[in-house]
């Protein structure tokens, strides 16, 4: 009886509280419908841009699901704004395939696309080659009537040289090269956030809060001292985090360490106040953890480790409205493009508009504490 007893009051404390059980729904719902959405996306199509390429060649190689624009001139810049996947270029015997390189799986695709139709090619050469020799023969012989195949010999047919550069990365890059960056940003949102957010919550059950509330301290004064206060805990951990991930695993180039601190420094701001926000909201520790599946971790998905044009409509536009979209961006800008900071200053100024709507929410959401 006593089992009984407990089990029903554990029981009707869940069914009160409707913020924790509509959590209990509604996150495992919403996440395993992107993960659903996400794995069930189409495979990106591969985009090359095509330079004095032969009519034939074009052909094959959109039969094999790749989209071909010819284009009138090797033009880099389609492939920095990621317009294309490749442009591939011949002059004389010699095809130049440039790749962009940020799809490793695409870029392959290409590589080996390319390489083998030119193979082909070359043995249709080789196939012609022989039949027209034979019919030669066929011909000397009703013309000689001695030694008819002194004069013919088969010509080794010329060959087509294929040289593949990259844009990004080289022949040994992998898929993860690509988005490890993401996941330096990734965890230092995730652990910035926990940080803030059970923080904030110790001191509003330890009723510190409340009683800073009672003095003439104004609510702006108390988000940006949290802020202040949390944030150089927040740097030193994210500082931690950058130096372990580029010195130790060698996910990034250490000459852009210093950038990748200054991008993930902005990440932590921003995780900072969402954690301070957040926090407003949760009653205990339990349903702060909560707020993990259904708002960090659908932000890994829309990063960038996936190609957002697979997706559905709605998610690409829901990725624009997080912070680790932005986040990753910048991220994979610097730390596997090798871009300066100016290529990314976009991103960083949203990186801050976000901090700044977090906190002047943090700074409203007071007002249910104390009215000032």
């Amino acid at each position: 009886m006593r089992i009984l007893g407990l089990t029903k009051r554990l029981l009707l404390e869940q069914l009160r509280d409707r913020r924790t059980l509509a959590l209990l729904i509604i996150a495992p719902i919403f996440i395993l419908t992107l993960f659903y959405l996400v794995f069930q996306s189409d495979e990106p199509a591969a985009r090359l841009g095509a330079v004095n390429l032969e009519p034939s060649v074009i052909d094959t190689i959109e039969a094999q699901n790749i989209d071909v624009t010819e284009l009138h001139e090797m033009d880099l810049s389609q492939l920095r704004h990621e317009e294309l996947d490749g442009i591939a270029e011949k002059v004389n015997d010699k095809v130049t395939l440039t790749l962009l390189n940020q799809n490793v799986t695409v870029s392959r695709k290409l590589e080996l696309v390319v390489n083998q139709t030119y193979q082909k090619k070359a043995q249709i050469t080789v196939i012609e080659d022989i039949k027209a020799k034979f019919k030669d023969l066929t011909e000397s012989l009703n013309k000689i009537p001695f030694s008819p195949t002194k004069n013919i010999k088969l010509d080794e047919p010329k060959k087509t040289e294929i040289e593949t550069t990259y844009l990004y990365g080289d022949a040994d890059t992998t898929p993860f090269d690509t988005f490890a960056p993401l996941l330096i940003g990734f965890f230092v949102f995730l652990f910035v956030f926990l940080l803030a957010g059970m923080g904030f919550l110790k001191e509003r059950m330890s009723g510190t809060l409340e009683r800073m509330l009672t003095t003439p301290i104004r609510r702006y004064e108390i988000v940006l001292g949290y802020v202040c206060g949390f944030g150089l805990m927040a740097i030193i951990q994210t500082t931690l985090i950058v130096l372990y991930a580029v010195y130790v695993l060698k996910l990034g180039p250490s000459d852009s360490i210093i950038k990748v601190i200054i991008i993930n420094v902005t990440v932590a701001l921003v995780a900072l106040s969402l954690g301070l926000l957040l926090s407003a909201f949760a009653k205990s520790e339990f349903q702060m953890m909560q707020f993990i599946p259904i708002v960090i971790v659908p932000q890994i998905f829309l990063s960038g480790i996936f190609p957002l044009d697979t997706l559905v409509r709605w998610i690409q536009w829901l990725a624009y409205l997080t912070p680790l979209y932005y986040a990753g961006d910048a991220l994979k800008a610097v730390m596997y493009q090798g871009l300066s900071l100016s290529y990314i200053i976009s991103d960083l100024i949203i990186l801050l508009g976000f901090a700044c709507l977090f906190i002047v929410l943090n700074i409203i959401t007071l007002k249910k504490y104390r009215a000032l």
